[in-house]
């Protein structure tokens, strides 16, 4: 199906691939811009990221966050 002017284009960010080689400190930059609570930023940054919530997952590589912010 093609887009049109009607279906606009989600923008995805890649959230694994930027997991995998982000350090801790833009790991906790991302959260915060997808408004997680300070407190339980500190024990997400360490895990993998398929060990975080699958809503939380949703919301990261759809909030149309790009990875040059988070650089």
């Amino acid at each position: 199906m093609k887009p049109t002017k009607y279906m606009p284009k989600i923008g995805t960010l890649d959230g694994a691939s930027f997991w995998k080689n982000a350090y801790a400190h833009q790991r906790g930059k991302l959260l915060k811009k997808v408004n997680v609570p300070e407190d339980q930023i500190i024990g997400l940054v360490n895990k993998k990221y398929m060990e975080l919530p699958a809503a939380l997952r949703y919301e990261i590589e759809t909030s149309g966050i790009d990875k040059k912010e988070l650089q």
